[in-house]
Parts: structure tokens; C-alpha cells; sequence
């Protein structure tokens, strides 16, 4: 095989596999958001009934469709902008190009019990409150338009940001690492359907920021103090203080680490029950 050939094969390879991969990206994309969800599902619609005018011989609806399917594509740009330029800010600010800051042991235990310090204390006042912990996805363009602060993150400084009658109440706080980039944040609703009626803004924009990004949200309701966390595009109602706790050290623990906790984990098994044996044959 000459080098020639080698290259020729190459070349394929590499043209399917990026192909692949926009493809798999654009599909997990659109499983993770619901907006883009509903707009895919839409367009399987007018594609289906498309298909089914030229089998029925439907010249009408056929034509009708033709002009749809024509103008789509720049009507979808025009009107979710916004959605496109998250997917491309996402792409570029994903694990593909490197993450932001990972917390150690101590300054994730300490960012945890700050958090869980003021969630106590609000829940206890009935103060509402939304706070927001960046991931892998970055939160710029909400950042970009609230009041910034870049504080080291404290249970008092949260506390007093969602004070009643503070002007930074009502909106969200959003960290990074261990710092407090922002306060006032306003943050995309939820549009999913299945939501119950009875829910806020609060625990909307947090089931929307989970929808939207990787991001988790820690919703504490005003009306009945009740503490709820937003995570993987999902809403857990009505946790108890050990509860989100728990949850909050599991959601930001590295994907490393706990393969190595994993791993070492087994081998402590695996060591005790060899020890088992021992002990057994003696």
C-alpha cells in the first residue's frame, strides 16, 4: 500500500468521523434543550408531511410545503439567534477546549457548606433565593449583563444579596469555582409543559438553566422556604438540608475523581477480602 492510498484512507476517516461528531454534538444539543427539542420535533413534521403530499399526489399542500422547506432554514436563523450562539459558545467552551477551574477537596467542601450555611438561614426566614454553580458550560452572556462582583463566595455575602428590599433580590447569583461572579441575574424559564402550575419564576429559571447548560441551580421558594435543586434538566422539589447537601457534593465532584474513587474503592474490597481469606485459612 502506498503512501498515497494510506492518505486517501486517512482523509475518509477523518471526513466521517468530524461528520459524526457534528452530528452526535447537534443531537445531544437538542436532547438537552427542549426549546430546540419542540423546533426539531416541528421540522420532522413538515419533512413527514412532505413525503406524504407526494405519495397522496397532494399538489396543493405539497407547493404549500416547498416554499416552507425554502424559507426555513433563514427563518429558524432569524428567529433563534440566541439558541444558535449558545450552541457555538458551548462548542467552543465545552471540554473539547479545556474546562474552567476544578475545585479541590477542601475548596469544593468549603463552597459546599458556604452555600448550605446561607440555604439554611433562608429557608428558616423564608427568604427567596436562586443560586447558580457554572460547570463545564460556561454562563457568560448571563453573567455579561448582571452586576458583577467577583467576591470570594461566604454565607453572609449570599445572605445579604437575597435580603428583602435588596435591589439584587430578585435575580440570580451565579459562582464560579469559588468565587461569586454576579448577582442579578436573569436567567431563561423553563417552557417545559409538564411543570406544575404552582411553581415560580424562581424554580422556572432554574429548571431552565439546567435545560440550557450543565449548570445546577439551588432554588429556595419564599412563599414556603422549601429548598429544590435544578441539575441534569431535571427540577428535585421540596429537599431536605441533608438532602440537596449530599446532592450538591455529588454534582460537583469530577468525573475523574469518582472514576478513582471507584477504582479505589474496589481495590479497599478487594483488600478486605483478602484479608477474609486469610484470616479464614488461619
Amino acid at each position: 500500500m502506498t503512501l498515497t492510498q494510506v492518505y486517501n484512507i486517512f482523509t475518509k476517516v477523518l471526513d466521517v468521523g468530524i461528520l459524526w461528531f457534528i452530528i452526535y454534538y447537534i443531537l445531544k444539543y437538542i436532547k438537552n434543550n427542549v426549546k430546540l427539542t419542540l423546533i426539531f420535533k416541528g421540522i420532522l413534521i413538515v419533512v413527514l408531511l412532505k413525503l406524504l403530499s407526494e405519495w397522496l399526489d397532494l399538489n396543493t399542500v405539497g407547493l404549500f410545503l416547498e416554499y416552507v422547506i425554502e424559507w426555513a432554514p433563514l427563518a429558524l436563523i432569524v428567529l433563534f439567534q440566541p439558541e444558535i450562539r449558545n450552541v457555538l459558545e458551548n462548542l467552543g467552551r465545552s471540554q473539547l477546549l479545556g474546562r474552567h477551574k476544578v475545585l479541590t477537596v477542601d475548596e469544593r467542601e468549603k463552597v459546599v457548606y458556604e452555600i448550605m450555611q446561607s440555604v439554611e438561614y433562608m429557608k428558616r426566614n423564608r427568604i427567596g433565593a436562586l443560586i447558580v454553580i457554572e460547570k463545564d458550560y460556561a454562563l457568560s452572556q448571563y453573567i455579561e449583563a448582571a452586576n458583577k462582583l467577583y467576591a470570594d463566595i461566604s454565607s453572609e455575602l449570599l445572605i445579604s444579596i437575597f435580603f428583602p428590599n435588596n435591589p439584587l433580590h430578585d435575580g440570580a447569583v451565579i459562582i464560579q469555582g469559588d468565587r461569586i461572579s454576579c448577582a442579578g441575574a436573569v436567567l431563561p424559564t423553563s417552557i417545559n409543559s409538564s411543570i406544575s402550575k404552582r411553581l415560580g419564576t424562581r424554580h422556572r429559571a432554574a429548571l431552565g438553566i439546567a435545560e440550557t447548560s450543565d449548570a445546577i441551580a439551588i432554588c429556595v421558594s419564599e412563599e414556603t422556604g422549601r429548598v429544590s435543586i435544578a441539575c441534569e434538566h431535571e427540577l428535585n422539589y421540596n429537599l431536605t438540608l441533608e438532602d440537596a447537601r449530599m446532592m450538591l457534593i455529588e454534582a460537583l465532584q469530577p468525573k475523574k475523581e469518582t472514576f478513582f474513587d471507584a477504582e479505589s474503592e474496589t481495590l479497599d474490597g478487594n483488600e478486605e477480602v483478602t484479608q477474609n481469606e486469610k484470616t479464614n485459612e488461619n
